[in-house]
């Protein structure tokens, strides 16, 4: 169980409640964030759906505005990096035809991840609920309620089909699929939380947001996320309770409950001989356009979607037969056993004026010589953007003249040299007495 899991290296406990005196600057599709290799917009994704249209019009806005490239993001998100400034018209104009910008003034907020494989078992897998109809049937609710607009663009939202996935991401607000058609919301991190009908989860989920935002300007501190309040003003399932019932929801107390956890889709191309649920792995989870079109191609000669995962992988439903090849003909991964599979890394350098090296570069240099189950993150600064949520795993940041390498269970190395990164990572990722737990 998750519970049980090492916490990564870079956890912390806040001993006080965060205050700030400035505003969200999360970037967005029409905030874009100044970066050294030119402006970054994020296109948000609600349960990391994407029609052929939209995937379509993400290439195009890559190679029309920015730099060919399209980078997939933590929490589901697609990223265009290398903007030119005074792009952002007409990349707003691009985005909301394909109807990516359903609602502007909510667009930094849409963070929703839900389980990709929802609903792609087969007849003979578990009965779940469809995830991904709660998260897209949220979405719809919360761009039509004007005062959500005032969420941070941190704050999270989860759709968990009942297997453990998503759950496992630390989201603000959590919503479990339970048997019988019914569900359990979490408040944060809370032990306990509140069980209901399973078509009223999109409506609990957006009280718990209202909830939080109650909370946080009480507070006054500007807290993002639910576990940045104070604790005089920390979110109490039972004041949840009341709200939904008062909400016109029935709801009852789970009482602490046994969070289940699964670990994320491995890159897969197993299926029938004829259609296939393709799990693919862009290295370091940045593709070129044309290895996204080969993407877009395949998934519309199938299920006509494109599933991103927040582990920067793309399920595609119902491929054709002939999609896995052209997939690893593209340069990206199906293989299970590949060297890539949970090896992530933040911009680095040249990308962010922050970042102390290359660290895509280094990570290639020993990707083949550094395998192991733990996940690894390198980054180029101690903001460790983009590190795994929910599991352990190795964390690598650039000092400068090296890295310093942290693994759980194990004493912190200041300064590992180049030379010795190969070594000293593959090691560090297949420490029996952490992978054994």
């Amino acid at each position: 169980m998750l519970a049980a899991m090492p916490q990564p290296p870079s956890a912390a406990s806040r001993d006080e409640p965060v205050i700030r005196e400035r505003g969200d600057a999360c970037p967005g599709a029409l905030r874009l964030h100044a970066a050294d290799d030119g402006f970054l917009a994020r296109v948000r994704v609600p349960g990391g759906l994407l029609t052929v249209r939209q995937a379509s019009v993400l290439a195009l806005a890559a190679d029309r505005f920015g730099d060919g490239h399209l980078e997939l993001t933590s929490r589901g998100n697609v990223q265009l990096r290398g903007l030119a400034d005074g792009c952002g018209a007409g990349l707003a104009e691009l985005l909301d035809g394909a109807g990516l910008l359903p609602a502007p003034s909510h667009e930094r907020v849409r963070n929703i991840v839900a389980t990709p494989l929802s609903g792609l078992d087969g007849p003979d897998g578990p009965d779940r609920p469809d995830a991904l109809a709660w998260a897209l049937e949220f979405d719809r609710q919360l761009c039509a309620s004007p005062w959500a607009a005032a969420l941070s663009g941190r704050f999270l939202f989860a759709f968990d089909d009942g297997r453990g996935d998503v759950a496992a991401l630390g989201p603000d607000v959590t919503v479990l699929g339970r048997p019988d058609g019914r569900a359990l919301v979490r408040l944060g991190r809370a032990a306990d939380a509140v069980e209901l009908a399973g078509p009223d989860a999109p409506r609990a989920a957006l009280t718990a947001a209202r909830y939080f935002l109650d909370a946080a300007a009480e507070a006054g501190t500007q807290a993002w996320r639910v576990s940045e309040l104070p604790a005089e003003h920390a979110l109490r399932t039972t004041e949840f309770g009341r709200r939904l019932d008062a909400a016109g929801i029935a709801a009852t107390p789970a009482g602490p409950v046994d969070w289940p956890y699964a670990a994320p889709p491995k890159p897969s191309g197993a299926g029938g001989p004829d259609r296939a649920t393709l799990c693919v792995l862009p290295p370091l989870g940045r593709l070129g356009s044309a290895q996204w079109r080969v993407l877009t191609q395949v998934a519309d000669e199938g299920s006509g979607e494109l599933r991103v995962t927040p582990w920067r992988s793309v399920i595609l439903p119902a491929a054709g037969a002939h999609g896995a090849a052209r997939i690893e003909d593209a340069g990206l991964v199906l293989a299970p056993d590949s060297p890539w599979e949970s090896v992530t890394a933040c911009t680095g350098r040249p990308g962010c004026a922050k970042s102390r090296a290359d660290v895509r570069a280094d990570a290639r240099a020993v990707a083949d010589r550094a395998r192991g189950p733990l996940p690894v993150h390198w980054s180029g600064c101690e903001r460790r953007c983009g590190h795994p949520r929910g599991t352990a795993w190795v964390d690598l940041v650039a000092t400068g003249s090296g890295y310093r390498l942290a693994a759980p269970g194990r004493p912190v190395r200041d300064d590992v040299r180049p030379s010795e990164l190969a070594a000293a990572l593959a090691d560090a990722r297949t420490d029996p007495d952490v992978v054994k737990k």
